[in-house]
């Protein structure tokens, strides 16, 4: 059992490993996020695995889904690769790559479900601001271009640190697993108030 005077203490140095093949030891920690591969491979994108996520996704149950809420017309989804937790989109069911390519039903289910999403993430984790938007076509940016989704990304006051700045690293406080839930029991059904738990 270690003793107190074994016990680390702010400003010590850990003590360097060497590793056969790792190269020179150095002063640096390294937050390994080998989950982070797939995003970097593009697993899981439209057209590797032969059908679109978006598409796929709704035939799951929730939980694996990270559905958070199910409309008519559109459904709300954690994504898989956030910005910061809570980092949802707003999905049409119809396979349509272009926001000019959706009805007028769906477009006011996806404004409806965005304003359900702001006021979900408000209740569930205190958020104070939104980035709020759709890339669309790849050239603009979107990861999957074939199926629309509108980005609904939470953010606090200093979210921005010197992690993904300089470290390219996002961390996150909780698993997407509980962050759905948190989600989703603070969705509100008739646009304004949270669901009942």
């Amino acid at each position: 059992m270690p003793q107190p005077q074994d016990r680390a203490r702010p400003g010590d140095q850990p003590e360097l490993e060497v590793q056969d093949g790792a190269g020179t030891p150095d002063g640096f920690r390294r937050l390994w996020t080998p989950h982070r591969l797939a995003y970097i491979k593009g697993e899981g994108k439209a057209g590797q695995s032969g059908e679109c996520p978006f598409c796929r996704i709704p035939r799951l149950p929730d939980d694996q889904g990270l559905i958070i809420a199910r409309g008519v017309l559109v459904y709300a989804v954690l994504n898989l690769y956030p910005y910061n937790a809570g980092h949802l989109m707003v999905v049409p069911y119809r396979h349509v790559a272009d926001y000019t390519e959706l009805d007028d039903k769906e477009t006011a289910e996806l404004a409806d479900f965005t304003r359900r999403a702001m006021t979900a993430l408000r209740t569930a984790s205190g958020a104070q601001g939104f980035n709020i938007g759709m890339n669309m076509g790849h050239v603009a940016g979107a990861g999957i271009a074939e199926h629309l989704h509108q980005h609904v990304v939470p953010r606090w006051g200093g979210d921005a640190n010197f992690m993904p700045i300089i470290g390219q690293t996002k961390v996150l406080p909780e698993l997407l697993a509980q962050t759905r839930e948190h989600l989703a029991a603070a969705w509100p059904q008739n646009g304004h108030d949270a669901s009942p738990s």
